[in-house]
């Protein structure tokens, strides 16, 4: 059987420079060759490939005819014993350990300390009436991270913050372990930010457990066999929660941000939604619920930008899609924003219409994978939707934005999707509120 269309570029580093340098690598890919080609990135031979069919088969193979891969500097840096990196059973008993920090009545506890947070945020915005809005949303969803995750207030102000920038900037580099690259200052700050964690942990141990942020349910969890976290264990998998629960948010957040500021029409359907809610009182999970058309349009952003472009996976064993041959050993990468970018499966791929998901219209449920599908979905996902839904509806109701002049909106995609100059915007209390 032949092997999908494509080149392996040039010997030992292939086409990973293209990969690294231009966000649409793929898509010209895909135009040229189809819905499969193949590739050679990070050293390894790959094969990309996009749409619903792709989706389920990459998605619901798991321990069949994948496992979970990353690049090498994406391994190193989230550690050894990080959950993104286990497989098979383990991967399967520790994930059920560490969704008790994500169970519904565990995020109903953090309500209170989100909104908190996206209000002080918002009134500070309100005093700097233009801003760049990537790096404050970076701050802001850090600070929640911080605060529901670890239990430390203004985390981006502490050195876990700063320590934590540097290393989101190797996660997706070439793993050359030099002082000046950003692979070499990634993986220093990985020891400085264990080092950090390993402080807010044994402080956690020695004290007495809150139970209402995530690690002191990590600290205190059991697992079938009844056995905890070492300590080793909690370092990495404290810092891929800090990840998760920050990274992708940021860009989900920039994304809405900059999406509603182009779509008035959107926009004033949000808000007019929004009047059905008093304005003054703390907002509930049940009044979250019933924001149905805000649900839509949040859903639209995560099709249209969705934070991380794609999914790796490693061959364990050789198989079969579209007619082609995968071979042992070799990797693929699953396009996300390729699928969602489909126009058999979403007509006008690029126009921005929340209306996708009326419930009339709804996806079929391999179509769309903003957090992923199968054994491996996002754990954080419910976390990062509460977020994503109680900051739109807030900033919505009482703030309006417009985008500045003179900016370059292209979006750059490592190590997740977000507009090149940051989103500059000017920023004021509605008229209605002031």
């Amino acid at each position: 059987m032949a092997l999908p269309p494509g080149s392996l570029g040039l010997p030992l580093i292939g086409d990973t420079l293209n990969f690294l340098q231009d966000s649409q690598f793929a898509k010209k890919r895909h135009q040229q060759y189809g819905p499969i080609f193949k590739t050679s990135i990070f050293g390894q031979p790959t094969v990309f490939m996009r749409g619903e069919e792709a989706s389920l088969f990459v998605l619901t193979n798991d321990n069949q005819y994948f496992v979970a891969s990353f690049p090498a500097s994406m391994k190193a840096l989230l550690g050894p014993l990080s959950l993104s990196l286990q497989t098979g059973a383990n991967h399967i008993n520790r994930r059920k350990l560490m969704y008790q920090a994500f169970q519904p009545r565990v995020l109903v506890g953090y309500i209170g300390a989100m909104e908190n947070i996206t209000q002080r945020y918002l009134e500070k915005w309100e005093k700097m009436e233009t801003l760049t809005w990537y790096p404050e949303l970076k701050n802001y969803t850090f600070d929640v991270a911080g605060k529901l995750l670890v239990g430390i207030e203004n985390g981006s102000e502490t050195a876990l913050g700063h320590y934590f920038e540097t290393w989101c900037n190797g996660l997706v580099s070439i793993s050359l372990d030099l002082p000046w690259t950003k692979f070499g200052q990634a993986k220093n700050s990985r020891k400085l930010l264990l080092a950090e964690l390993e402080k807010i942990i044994r402080a956690r141990q020695e004290g007495t457990l809150s139970g209402k942020d995530a690690l002191s349910l990590l600290i205190s969890g059991r697992d079938d066999e009844g056995n905890s976290l070492s300590l080793e264990e909690l370092k990495d998998q404290v810092l891929l929660l800090l990840f998760a629960g920050h990274e992708t948010l940021t860009s989900g957040l920039t994304s809405f941000c900059l999406l509603l500021a182009q779509n008035p029409d959107v926009m004033a359907k949000v808000r007019a939604e929004q009047q059905q809610f008093p304005a003054t009182e703390p907002l509930t999970l049940e009044q979250l619920k019933q924001m149905t058309y805000l649900e839509q349009v949040l859903r639209e952003v995560l099709r249209l930008v969705p934070p991380v472009r794609g999914i790796f996976r490693k061959v364990i064993n050789a198989c079969e899609f579209g007619g082609y041959e995968i071979p042992k050993g070799w990797m693929v990468a699953f396009g996300i924003n390729q699928t969602h970018q489909d126009s058999q499966l979403y007509p006008e791929p690029e126009r921005f219409d929340p209306d996708r998901f009326s419930l009339e219209r709804s996806p079929k449920p391999f179509s769309y994978v903003p957090f992923g599908a199968g054994l491996r979905d996002c754990l954080g996902k419910e976390f990062a939707r509460l977020e994503m839904k109680l900051f739109a509806a807030k900033i919505v109701r009482e703030f309006e934005w417009e985008l500045l002049p003179d900016q370059d909106l292209n979006l750059l995609a490592i190590p997740t999707q977000r507009p090149r100059d940051g989103l500059r915007v000017k920023f004021r209390r509605t008229t209605m509120n002031r």
